[in-house]
C-alpha cells in the first residue's frame, strides 16, 4: 500500500507540474494572438489608404501599372512566384500539412511555365518537397511582429527581381487563417497580375470627401510606388494572419490538454484518497484487533 501511495503521490505532483506548464503556454499563445490581431487592424487603416492613393493615381493616369498586367494587355503569363506561409513551432495539429496540401493540390495541374516556390518555415518546405514540388528557401518563420517586415522586405525583393527578369509574372499567397471557434482554413490570394477585375474595384470606391484627389508629380510613377506598397501591406497581412492562426491553432491545443490533465488528476487524487481511506481503515482494523487480543478476560463466579 505504501509504495503505491508513493507512485501515485509523484504522479500526482508530475501532473501539476505538466499542467503548469501547459498554462504558461496558454498565455503565451493567447498573448501572440493578441499582437498579431492587432497588428492586422492597424495595417487595415494603412491598407484603406494605400488603396484611395491607388485609386485616385488610376483616375489621373490612363496606363495601367507596367508590373504584371499581362492578362488585361492580352498577354500570357510567363512565371508564377507562389509564398507559402507555414510554422516550424510544434503543437498546432495540421498545420503545416494543410497549407501544403492546398498549394500542391493548386500545381497539381501544371504548367508551361516556371514556377517559384518561396516557403516560409522549415516543416512546410519539407512538406513540399515530400509532395515533389521544388521549393526555394526555407525562409525564416517571423518571431515577432517586428520580424514580419524583413521577411516581407526579402520577398518583395525576391519579386521585383523575378519581375525584372519576365514582366509577366503572377503572385500566389497560400496561408493559415483562423475560421470559426478554434479551426483553421487555409486562403489563397493572386496578388499579380493586376488586371482588369482590381482596377474596376479600385475605381468603384467613392473618395471619401467632397474635395477630389489630385497626383502631383508623374501620376504613372507614383502608381508604380502604391503598387509596390499594396503587395507590402498584401504580404504582412498574410504573414500576420498565419502567425495570428498558428497560435489560435496552438492555445486549442493547449485546452484540450489542460483539459485532459484536470481529469487525469481527478482521477489519480480520487484513487489516492480511497488508497490512503483503505490504508487507514486497515490501520484502525489492526488497532481494534490488537486491542481485543490484549483486553482481560472476564472472570465469571462458579
Amino acid at each position: 500500500m505504501s509504495e503505491s501511495a508513493v507512485g501515485l503521490r509523484r504522479t500526482i505532483a508530475s501532473a501539476s507540474d505538466l499542467q503548469s506548464v501547459v498554462r504558461t503556454m496558454k498565455a503565451l499563445a493567447a498573448s501572440s494572438i493578441g499582437q498579431y490581431e492587432q497588428s492586422v487592424r492597424a495595417l487595415a487603416d494603412y491598407a484603406g489608404t494605400v488603396e484611395l492613393g491607388l485609386s485616385a493615381c488610376l483616375r489621373a493616369s490612363d496606363t495601367p501599372p507596367s508590373a504584371a498586367t499581362a492578362t488585361e494587355t492580352g498577354g500570357a503569363i510567363a512565371q508564377r512566384l507562389v509564398v507559402v506561409f507555414g510554422t516550424d513551432q510544434g503543437l498546432v495539429g495540421q498545420f503545416n500539412e494543410t497549407v501544403a496540401a492546398r498549394v500542391e493540390s493548386r500545381l497539381s495541374s501544371g504548367a508551361d511555365f516556371p514556377v517559384t516556390v518561396w516557403a516560409v518555415g522549415e516543416r512546410v518546405h519539407v512538406r513540399l518537397l515530400d509532395a515533389g514540388i521544388a521549393v526555394q528557401g526555407p525562409l525564416a518563420v517571423p518571431q515577432s511582429v517586428k520580424g514580419i517586415t524583413t521577411l516581407v522586405g526579402r520577398l518583395l525583393l525576391e519579386t521585383v527581381s523575378a519581375q525584372e527578369a519576365i514582366a509577366s509574372t503572377e503572385l500566389l499567397v497560400f496561408h493559415n487563417q483562423s475560421a470559426t471557434g478554434s479551426a483553421v482554413e487555409t486562403v489563397e490570394h493572386r496578388l499579380l497580375p493586376l488586371d482588369a477585375h482590381w482596377r474596376q474595384t479600385l475605381l468603384a470606391q467613392a473618395w471619401p470627401t467632397r474635395s477630389l484627389p489630385q497626383v502631383i508629380g508623374d501620376a504613372a510613377e507614383t502608381l508604380q510606388t502604391l503598387v509596390g506598397e499594396y503587395l507590402f501591406v498584401s504580404l504582412y497581412r498574410a504573414c500576420a494572419e498565419s502567425l495570428a492562426s498558428e497560435n489560435a491553432s496552438r492555445l486549442a491545443a493547449m485546452e484540450r490538454a489542460d483539459q485532459n490533465i484536470s481529469e487525469l488528476l481527478e482521477n489519480l487524487r480520487s484513487r489516492f484518497n480511497q488508497l490512503r481511506q483503505s490504508g487507514i481503515d486497515e490501520e484502525l482494523f489492526d488497532v481494534i484487533a490488537g486491542f481485543e487480543a490484549l483486553k482481560p478476560e472476564t472472570i465469571h463466579p462458579s
